[in-house]
């Protein structure tokens, strides 16, 4: 609860300092500007049950790559790192390793690339996040005969934290990158994607909650048309 409340109080102060301020009238949108479901939005609906293929074994880092062919490179790698393995059992280990290396390298390639977050880039970069941080969290398991929290006992762990974090830390370079244009970006970062990120809030991780704070307050301070929704959504979900 007191996660929330300091989110609503950053969120006030937001308010407050934009009272008064005039938005930018938005540009008509071009025509067939609609995004198309590509092959990253069928790779974010992908759950690796199995196969000894590694999608990421034949791909070169970036930095082999020529200038020219990064880009094309950055989007297939964020269409591989829409693949999501189950940390609950022991398979696959080469192939996750594989994963957290490559998300590792697209972290490092926006934080040294201008202009990497093109519009149809944008529709690869959501789909990536979303395959990754959007799943059914675990129950909550409480024992009914305390009559007390414990709050010496350790919080559960998320198994995947491994590739969680990083594409926590991922999506948060995204959101605060000025290569991103909130005009554009909100066309994917829309009301349905922020139901999704505030129901994570469930998440018993405090890391991910700590991470989704931050998110969400860079994105309260960002998308300027969505603010009025996160509030309402807030006092609806707690």
């Amino acid at each position: 609860m007191k996660l929330i409340q300091s989110v609503k109080r950053r969120m006030g102060n937001e308010s407050d300092k934009s009272k008064g301020a005039r938005p930018a009238a938005e540009p008509a949108p071009k025509a067939g500007a609609a995004a198309k479901a590509g092959p990253a939005a069928e790779a974010s609906r992908a759950r690796r049950a199995g196969g000894d293929d590694n999608p990421f074994g034949g791909m070169p880092t970036l930095r082999e790559a020529p200038v020219t062919e990064r880009p094309q490179l950055f989007q297939k790698k964020l269409q591989a790192c829409s693949m999501v393995y189950d940390f609950n059992v022991n398979t696959q280990v080469k192939e996750k390793e594989s994963k957290r290396q490559t998300l590792l390298e697209i972290v490092e390639y926006v934080n040294n690339t201008r202009n990497c977050f093109n519009e149809a880039m944008m529709q690869d970069v959501i789909a990536m996040v979303s395959s990754n941080i959007f799943r059914t969290l675990p129950p909550v398991h409480k024992n009914p005969n305390a009559l007390f929290d414990n709050e010496e006992d350790e919080p559960p762990l998320e198994a995947a934290w491994p590739h969680l974090q990083i594409v926590y830390e991922f999506f948060l370079r995204f959101v605060v990158s000025n290569d991103v244009d909130p005009k554009i970006a909100k066309r994917f970062i829309d009301h349905t994607f922020m139901l999704k990120l505030l129901d994570l809030f469930d998440s018993e991780d405090p890391r991910e909650r700590d991470y989704l704070k931050t998110i969400l307050h860079r994105i309260y301070g960002k998308f300027m048309p969505l603010r009025s929704f996160i509030r309402k959504a807030i006092q609806n979900l707690f």
